[in-house]
């Protein structure tokens, strides 16, 4: 039996490079806040993960930027810490803190036989002082709602870019293009329900999320496409999954989206779709893989030679 009433637990993903303007940050955690008093949901109080590489290079004696180590503590201090728990971890990558954030929320949920809870993933480096900005801020609570009422097992919420942008250019030409070669059934399904394969706002359900932790591995890289694939039967969904539009809102990414950058993305989409071919080929026993992986292995440089290129025509 549940030991008390289902909770949304909202994860927040502390920026990986701090900002100089902390307004943003005051907004969500303030709408945070707000919604802890929602009397139609049960919203945990947030934890905030925060990479100790950005706490020391944000800080003195590490730093010698004196505007940065002022905005870090204020952040800190005065925005997150009274709003949220903090969970300080080192980390090689945003999937990482991820895991460790949604890790210890499952954790807690099955200690406490919770199993109704649902678990909110949410980036702390989007831009909220904006009026697209604020409009999504507003609707970014619909996200868990709609898994917590029942409708959905996962929500993603999908932002929108402008179309030559360089999140636009690598989901068009880099992810799908890859998608639709290591895995045609599941990309058709995976491009009814959204644009935005990689968003990093989503919420889950217990067992959505223990799926994702125990059974199967957790990636260092593209993890939301990876919780997709897990989550398709062919072309079909296995759960039900639905995205909730934001509308047009910016990031950190979108400030330093050069073409290296880029290029790091899409071959990041590229190692991960190998490897979880690999590995679900190799599940099934299948004695014809090897052949076959060739085979889509040089298609698949094909794709990300072209993926490439585009970039390289845009952004360069």
């Amino acid at each position: 039996m549940e030991t008390q009433q289902p909770a949304i637990r909202p994860v927040v993903i502390y920026p990986f490079v701090q900002p100089k303007n902390i307004d943003s940050l005051k907004l969500l955690y303030a709408e945070l806040t707000r919604l802890t008093t929602d009397t139609s949901f049960r919203f945990s109080k947030p934890t905030t993960v925060v990479n100790n590489q950005t706490k020391y290079r944000s800080t003195t004696p590490w730093s010698d930027n004196v505007a940065l180590d002022l905005s870090y503590n204020a952040a800190i201090n005065d925005v997150v810490a009274p709003a949220s728990t903090i969970i300080s971890t080192w980390s090689v990558d945003t999937c990482a803190l991820w895991l460790r954030g949604l890790g210890d929320a499952f954790e807690d949920a099955t200690e406490k036989k919770a199993h109704h809870d649902v678990f909110w993933l949410i980036p702390g480096d989007f831009d909220f002082t904006t009026p697209a900005g604020g409009s999504a801020l507003e609707r970014l609570s619909n996200i868990p709602k709609r898994v917590y009422s029942g409708e959905l097992d996962i929500c993603l919420g999908e932002i929108e870019v402008p179309i030559n942008s360089a999140k636009q250019l690598i989901d068009t030409y880099g992810t799908y293009g890859l998608l639709y070669n290591w895995f045609p059934a599941e990309a058709k399904g995976i491009r009814k329900i959204t644009d935005k394969p990689r968003t990093e706002f989503l919420a889950m359900n217990y067992q959505a999320l223990r799926q994702a932790l125990i059974p199967n591995r957790w990636y260092a890289y593209e993890q939301t496409l990876m919780i997709l694939l897990q989550n398709m039967d062919g072309d079909k969904k296995g759960r039900e999954i639905k995205s909730e539009p934001l509308g047009l809102i910016t990031d950190e990414e979108a400030t330093r989206s050069n073409l290296p950058a880029a290029m790091q993305q899409v071959e990041r989409t590229e190692r991960a779709l190998k490897l979880f071919w690999r590995e679900r080929e190799t599940a099934r026993g299948g004695q014809d893989w090897q052949d076959r992986f060739r085979v889509l292995d040089a298609q698949s440089e094909s794709v990300r030679t072209a993926a490439m290129v585009i970039l390289r025509r845009v952004l360069a």
